[in-house]
């Protein structure tokens, strides 16, 4: 699970810099504002990788996917955005399940 929750943040990571790129261009909300609120939400994702074999880490997460959806009330973009890192994050915890009990079984009968 953590390689796959991991590379989903690391893509978030990306996908909110290049967000705030163009909503600098196409909005008139303040790039101050903007980068405000992507340069957080990166810094937590980076953040969150390292600690996702942490007790509490998948929590962590899904607090920042819901964030990720509430900033929309100051970048309005960001609620689809965000609406889509949700739905990407349990994926990949979902899965992750799966491909780590896959790997524990054939560990185990190896």
């Amino acid at each position: 699970m953590r390689t796959l929750c991991a590379g989903t943040l690391i893509g978030e990571f990306f996908v909110i810099g290049f967000a705030g790129l163009v909503a600098m261009q196409l909005t008139d909300i303040p790039t101050a504002t903007i980068w405000t609120v992507s340069g957080i939400a990166m810094l937590l994702s980076l953040l969150l990788c390292g600690m996702l074999t942490r007790p509490g880490g998948v929590q962590l997460g899904w607090a920042l996917q819901i964030a990720l959806i509430a900033s929309g009330f100051v970048i309005p973009t960001m609620f689809f955005l965000g609406a889509v890192f949700a739905a990407l994050w349990w994926a990949s915890v979902h899965f992750g399940r799966k491909v780590d009990a896959a790997k524990a079984a054939a560990a185990a009968t190896a």
